[in-house]
């Protein structure tokens, strides 16, 4: 079985779940994370160099009050109770997007897991947070503009080569791998830069039902994929 390089997951569903059970969407979320769970460490017995998922879009913020609250403090209390058990495994914990938004606790929690894990050297689990494609494409345009007006870069050296380290993170390469739970067809603005030839893999399982199985059947399906980027088949 090939293994991808790099994964990136939308986690779909939550709220579906939880209305299939006459429940709350909050429990929902919270089902969520036992997948996260078992996706990280089967990401890292694997040998997954990177795992991204997108935990908060900065569409998120629109939702009601209530519902951002308890999910910032979900996510508080998750950050602080998993980092032990992250940073036995070797996993590294990074971030994209406006963390700045985030409350103030939760940067602060975000950041000591940060520092904790930071020489890691296992499965890099990047959190996008407080994220959107289209906002990091314009916050990477307006570092490349400041290099540009200190003279430091021409407006003709730009490319879609140089481009890459103004983004959030230039360390992380672009997904070989997009899964996206709950069966919609939407990317949902994320990672639209870094998206260009990922191959996509769409399941109708709901992001709190998602387990190692599943997973797995991702990859064994992305490894029957010839990837061409743009070129042709190497099959006849």
């Amino acid at each position: 079985m090939k293994i991808p390089r790099h994964i990136a997951i939308i986690m779909d569903g939550n709220g579906r779940w939880a209305k299939r059970r006459g429940l709350p969407r909050i429990f929902g979320h919270r089902a969520g994370i036992e997948s996260v769970r078992d996706v990280v460490r089967t990401c890292s017995d694997l040998g997954v160099e990177y795992l991204t998922l997108y935990t908060f879009s900065s569409e998120n913020w629109r939702r009601p009050s209530d519902e951002v609250q308890a999910l910032m403090s979900m996510l508080k209390r998750m950050l602080k109770k998993e980092v032990d058990d992250l940073n036995r495994r070797n996993v590294r914990i990074k971030a994209i997007g406006r963390i700045k938004r985030l409350p103030e606790d939760v940067q602060e929690e975000l950041e000591k897991a940060i520092e904790k894990t930071k020489n890691n050297t296992g499965l890099k689990l990047y959190l996008a947070l407080s994220y959107g494609g289209r906002a990091e494409i314009i916050d990477a345009f307006k570092k490349a503009y400041q290099k540009i007006s200190s003279g430091e870069l021409t407006i003709d050296d730009l490319n879609e080569e140089n481009f890459y380290q103004f983004l959030y993170d230039p360390e992380l390469p672009d997904p070989d791998l997009l899964i996206r739970t709950s069966g919609e067809m939407r990317i949902s603005n994320f990672l639209l830069w870094q998206i260009a030839y990922t191959e996509i893999y769409i399941t109708p399982t709901l992001w709190p039902d998602f387990r190692k199985d599943d997973l797995l059947e991702a990859i064994e399906d992305f490894s029957r994929r010839e990837r061409r980027f743009g070129g042709v088949t190497t099959i006849d």
